[in-house]
């Protein structure tokens, strides 16, 4: 039997305009789609996820996505650093080695 490959990724968040202006503004993802329930991104690698608005009452849900880590590549890591930065961005870890190269963590609420 095949091992099953992940084809899509769909995070429910609570303000689903400013979580779109994070993804699009912060990281530069274009929507591919989008309707009043959710917003899809796509990069030029054909890589896709939504965010939309939840199934679910979030603040009864407690701590609905505690520990979810979301990693996306990037060319120039440093550059990538500054220009979060520069946005006011929650950096939660500055630039670090990793086992996978330079890496940073930012929150997003």
């Amino acid at each position: 039997m095949a091992t099953p490959q992940l084809d899509f990724l769909s995070i429910q968040v609570r303000d689903l305009e400013k979580s779109r202006e994070f993804y699009q503004n912060t990281f530069g993802f274009e929507i591919e789609n989008e309707n009043p329930e959710a917003y899809i991104f796509k990069n030029e690698k054909g890589a896709s996820f939504a965010i939309r608005k939840p199934f679910v009452d979030l603040d009864k849900a407690g701590k609905l996505g505690w520990g979810v880590a979301l990693w996306f590549s990037v060319l120039d890591v440093e550059k990538r650093y500054d220009e979060v930065y520069s946005k006011k961005v929650k950096i939660v870890k500055g630039l670090a080695d990793s086992p996978f190269g330079k890496v940073f963590m930012e929150c997003q609420h």
